[in-house]
This record gives C-alpha cells, sequence and structure tokens, in this order.
C-alpha cells in the first residue's frame, strides 16, 4: 500500500491542480499578483517558480535572507527573476539578533538550530500575503522528496514559546525585529475556518504534489531552462545548513538527514535501497568543504574553536526538555487535526 501521493492517478490530480490554477486567477484578477512563493535558490522552489511560468500565473517570490545564502544561491536567485520575469522581494533578518538566537540553539545542546530560520520564513510569508492582499501561497513541499523525518530529529518549528524560552535563556541581544507568530496565532490560521475567511488567511497549495516530480530529470530542466546551477544536495544552499546537516547533527547526535531524503526517494520510486545505501558510505559532503565551512561559520558567529568543541561535547538535550507549548505535544495535535477533517466534511 502505498501514500495517494506516490499513487499513479495523476489524470484526476491533473484535473483537479487545473481547477486550482483558474481558481487562482480569477481570484487575482484585479490584483498585482495571482499568487505568493517562496523562493530558496533550491531545486524544489525554483522549479515551483518554473511553473508559475509554465502556468502564466502572475507570482511574487519572497526569500528571506538570513546572511547564510552561498554564492551559487544567490545566483540561481537572481536568474528567477530575470529568465522567468519573476519580481523578487528579499527580506533581510537583523543579523546581530539572528546571530544571536542561532547561537542560543547551539548552546541549548538540542538539533533544532534550524528551526528559527523556518519560523521566521512562515511569519515573512504571511505578512507579504497581507501586504499584497494575496489569498495563495503556493509553496514546493513535497512527499516524493520529503515525506520522512523522525519528530525528535527536529521539533518546535511552530513553537514561539520553545523558541523565546531557548533565547531568553541562552541568548542576550533583545528580538526586536525579528519575525514571529505565538501558538494561538498557528492554531487559528491554520485550523479555524471562521478566522481564514475573516482575515483572508492565505490558501497554501502544495503543487508539486500534483505533478510527477523526478528530481533528477528536474535538476536537468532547470538547468536547460534557467542556467540552474545544483548545490549538491538538499538544503545546500544555505552555508549553515550545509554545515549544521553534514557536520554537527553527524558527529553531535549521529543524525544523517540524507537518510531520511533519500528514504523519500525510494518510496517515491526514484531510488534503489543499494543505491542510497552506497550513497550513505561517503560523507554528507566532502570532508575539505566541512573544514572551510566550520572556520567560516565560526567566524560569522563570532566563537573560537575552543567554544565551539565546548558546545559539541555538550550533554544532548530535546525540545521536551525546555519549556514549550502544550499545544503541539503529539496528542493534541492529532485531535486538531481530527477537529480540522470534521469541519471540512
Amino acid at each position: 500500500m502505498y501514500n495517494t501521493y506516490y499513487g499513479p492517478n495523476f489524470v484526476k490530480r491533473g484535473e483537479k491542480l487545473e481547477k486550482f490554477i483558474k481558481k487562482i486567477k480569477e481570484d487575482g484578477r484585479k490584483k498585482e499578483y495571482d499568487c505568493i512563493i517562496g523562493i530558496s535558490g533550491g531545486v524544489d522552489s525554483t522549479y515551483v517558480a518554473l511553473l508559475m511560468d509554465q502556468f502564466r500565473l502572475r507570482a511574487l517570490a519572497v526569500h528571506l535572507d538570513n546572511g547564510w545564502d552561498t554564492d551559487v544561491t544567490r545566483n540561481n536567485i537572481k536568474k528567477i527573476g530575470e529568465k522567468l520575469d519573476i519580481d523578487i522581494h528579499h527580506e533581510l533578518l537583523e543579523w546581530n539578533e539572528f546571530c544571536d538566537l542561532q547561537l542560543a540553539f547551539l548552546r541549548s545542546s538540542t538539533p533544532d538550530s534550524e528551526i528559527p530560520t523556518d519560523h521566521a520564513i512562515d511569519e515573512t510569508m504571511y505578512r507579504s500575503t497581507k501586504k499584497y492582499s494575496i489569498r495563495y501561497n503556493i509553496n514546493g513541499y513535497n512527499f516524493k522528496t520529503e515525506s520522512h523525518l523522525p519528530t525528535m530529529w527536529s521539533t518546535g518549528h511552530a513553537d514561539w514559546v520553545y523558541i523565546k524560552g531557548i533565547h531568553e535563556r541562552f541568548g542576550s541581544v533583545p528580538l526586536k525585529t525579528f519575525p514571529h507568530y505565538t501558538p494561538f496565532t498557528y492554531l487559528v490560521r491554520k485550523y479555524s475556518k471562521s478566522f481564514q475567511i475573516l482575515f483572508s488567511v492565505p490558501r497554501q497549495l502544495n503543487i508539486l504534489n500534483f505533478l510527477e516530480f523526478n528530481k533528477k530529470n528536474i535538476i536537468t530542466r532547470l538547468k536547460e531552462e534557467i542556467g540552474y546551477e545544483y548545490s549538491g544536495g538538499k538544503h545546500n544552499e544555505s552555508v549553515y545548513t550545509r554545515f549544521y546537516q553534514g557536520y554537527i547533527l553527524p558527529r553531535k547526535f549521529g543524525y544523517d538527514k540524507r537518510r531520511c531524503h533519500l528514504s523519500s526517494l525510494i518510496c517515491a520510486g526514484q531510488l534503489t535501497r543499494d543505491e542510497a545505501i552506497r550513497e550513505l558510505e561517503d560523507p554528507p559532503y566532502p570532508v575539505e568543504q566541512q573544514v572551510k565551512d566550520r572556520n567560516f561559520v565560526l567566524g560569522k558567529l563570532g566563537i573560537s574553536d575552543e567554544d565551539f568543541t565546548g558546545i559539541m561535547s555538550l550533554p544532548k538535550k530535546t525540545y521536551r526538555n525546555y519549556p514549550h507549548s502544550a499545544l503541539f505535544d503529539r496528542g493534541a495535535m492529532k485531535y486538531l487535526r481530527f477537529l480540522s477533517e470534521l469541519t471540512k466534511k
């Protein structure tokens, strides 16, 4: 038995997508933009941008710049704007605040140091939809490449109680401008139908789940059509993400996120188990690049090699070791999803 998104019936999904696209165009007829998309410079979001051109949708692309983009990433994003004629809004995080927040998460010794960026992206996208009165948020999340991730490998993306608590304990720079939202705000945006209607909460469309999506083929297409340059791995468009996932997580926690990404591709029929095992025999990314990234990251964060070694040797902690919102505990979320499904019927 396979997940719905792995199934062969692309005809019905294609028909449903056509209705979505038609509705998006109708609703955006008198507006500057039909929809909003987030772009990171990675494969998935770049392909979404290409699809906007294919479907003739007037999209506003929003990029959250947290200070860690690679040169390749910046060039790819520039090509998206120029080759596809898409307006791009760059939201730059205040570096002193964000640097202090990242350091706080490193010192908390949890495997969650990437969630501040994810949290800021969500809020930035929401604010952009409100600013431009955009009703649709089209994103690149898809089951074929990111369906597997153990909960405890990274938890608390939407939990400002947790994020703020970590910063209050381990940080020192006030978070005056950092984009954020409360757990209550998250719940009403996601689960309250009356709130969604009253405040025009944007509808989410995971467009890649409606299409054939073979990652290797898509990378080839992006290279041919816009001169895209592949970063060499999932989420490698960020220096910090590349270093965190390829160096810190495996060495400190024993987590190799390639296992999750490769498992997704196996289930999607795009990779064999033997091919995945052979890939895992190599380091997450070249050792010489790891050394360069370590020096760069420590220098940019303003910490010494001794400080970093101390962080790496701290006892491992999890989300549950710190104050967090009970709304995001597993049982509560299952109950909320159940109620949400009832309201749809």
